[in-house]
């Protein structure tokens, strides 16, 4: 259905030029005073530091900057056997979707990424990155997207034992900053350097952009975006990794309005899914209906004709209404004698360039 929604409404408004992304991130399903329920695990909430019994709900989505929507998801148990405080229904048919979305529940977050953005791919969803945070931010797991032929945009965390190549070394992230120049003054972005991230199957040597940003809420720590783009600008990377916040705002809406996790309590782990496809669904709408309500694309034919009308106007005709407004509020509001007006209208066009002085000589004389 988003697929539909994004290649027959959304992709119509916007500029072939204009950049579609993909967002994957996940968040806390939470079932906190739940016992019994299907695949119930330890998962570590990533808010409040600690762990909490629920889910991990991973999910994919796009946006092109205004406009997000949910593509897929999973709600994602634990990996290791010792964190599920609850087993999988025996009685499921293993030939059933019901089986695999469980199967798929307790395997590792990663690899669920890479199939759900292939699925998304299957249905010829436009997009040309993905963004993730830096939780997802691993070489091995930036390799498998760009087999993928798709670019990644992620936030790094500094980790001492990933490594990437500069220079026929291998530093982590901490040391490759202190190894490069940094641009002086109080310079947004701080520095950029091209580094090696490991290889493809097929042996293709990938090579990525680290581009190193102030952090605004300390003065003397920062932040790494990585690109696998690297003829992007840097100032690009910084603004296209910006749409990633959609998907936050998504979480929130979905948790505080649409009230998910809350306003369906089962133990059945089709009846978790069924919830949450039907309250991504209400997002949807709401979304849609957002977009229709605030680009005037939507009008059809009338926007056009509407352009076509502004378009009509010259540059003489719109100088001229200026200077009548200001002669009217002159003479309305300042309450200034016709003289005067005339004196400071006549100042305004003489301080002018000679090219609007041509175009504003008959009007002046006129009135």
């Amino acid at each position: 259905m988003s697929s539909q929604i994004i290649r027959s409404r959304i992709v119509p408004l916007t500029d072939e030029k204009r950049i579609n992304v993909f967002i994957v991130d996940d968040s806390l399903f939470s079932r906190s005073r739940s016992k019994s329920v299907e695949l119930l695990a330890r998962v570590f909430d990533h808010v409040k530091h600690r762990y909490d019994r629920g889910f991990r709900m991973l999910t994919l989505g796009w946006s092109d900057g205004n406009t997000f929507l949910p593509l897929a998801f999973s709600l994602l148990s634990s990996e290791k056997e010792s964190n599920r405080l609850c087993g999988m229904n025996d009685s499921i048919d293993k030939r059933t979707n019901g089986y695999r979305l469980r199967k798929e529940a307790i395997h590792k977050s990663t690899d669920v990424l890479l199939d759900l953005l292939k699925s998304a791919r299957a249905y010829m969803v436009p997009a040309s990155y993905l963004l993730f945070d830096s939780w997802f931010a691993f070489p091995a797991v930036i390799r498998k997207i760009r087999e993928q032929k798709l670019h990644t945009i992620c936030m790094l965390k500094s980790m001492p034992k990933v490594y990437y190549d500069y220079q026929g070394q291998k530093l982590n992230l901490n040391k490759l900053y202190a190894n490069i120049r940094k641009k002086r003054g109080r310079a947004k972005i701080l520095a950029s350097v091209t580094v090696g991230i490991g290889q493809l199957e097929g042996g293709e040597q990938v090579s990525a952009k680290i581009v190193f940003v102030r952090d605004r809420r300390t003065k003397k720590k920062w932040l790494a975006l990585l690109t696998t783009d690297t003829e992007l600008p840097d100032e690009e990377v910084v603004r296209i990794y910006g749409k990633r916040w959609s998907i936050e705002v998504f979480f929130k809406m979905s948790k505080s309005y649409l009230k998910l996790a809350k306003e369906f309590q089962g133990r059945s782990y089709d009846s978790m899914v069924a919830s949450t496809a039907i309250v991504f669904i209400r997002y949807i709408m709401l979304s849609l209906e957002s977009r229709n309500g605030e680009d005037l694309r939507t009008i059809g034919q009338l926007f056009y004709i509407c352009c076509d009308e502004l378009k009509d106007i010259s540059l003489t005709e719109a100088l001229q209404k200026l200077l009548t407004l200001l002669e009217r509020f002159l003479g309305e509001r300042l309450q200034l004698a016709e003289q005067e007006i005339r004196r400071l209208i006549d100042y305004l066009i003489g301080n002018l360039p000679s090219f609007f002085k041509e175009r504003l000589a008959i009007c002046c004389c006129e009135s």
